[in-house]
């Protein structure tokens, strides 16, 4: 019996190591209705720039620990891809998960995310398209 004790207990400590370890590498639960799918792509003014791409791409990563309501978030360059439906002519991709409407218009307010546009984004891109949607 304390051995079937110590292995529920120590099974139980794995179980949330791993769930810890999960939230830390930004893993999250399944979109719940509400939520909103925002989709950034950029094209960059010196296509393929991989100093530039860097630039993009760090300076969103740190809106998911610096602005509210971003539930979860992912940015990266595209996939080369021979399908003609698949568009990877952008240069860096970002796809974040907000709790509401109302977290992303706070996050389009947001001095963070106001600095990065002026100081980063605009300088550096020739082309943002954005896609915004709410979960059904």
């Amino acid at each position: 019996m304390k051995l079937a004790k110590q292995f529920l207990a120590s099974s139980l400590a794995l179980c949330a190591a791993l769930l810890v370890s999960c939230a830390q590498v930004g893993l999250q639960s399944a979109a719940r209705p509400d939520h909103v799918s925002h989709v950034v792509l950029v094209w960059l003014k010196n296509k393929g720039s991989a100093a530039d791409r860097a630039k993009v791409i760090e300076t969103t990563k740190m809106f998911r620990d610096q602005i509210p309501g971003i539930i979860a978030m992912s940015v990266g360059e595209p996939l080369p891809s021979a399908r003609a439906v698949v568009d990877s002519s952008f240069d860096v991709g970002l796809v974040m998960r907000f709790e509401s409407k109302e977290a992303m218009d706070a996050y389009e307010k947001h001095p963070v995310h106001t600095k990065a546009v002026k100081e980063i984004l605009a300088p550096l891109a020739s082309k943002i398209v954005v896609h915004d949607w709410t979960v059904k």
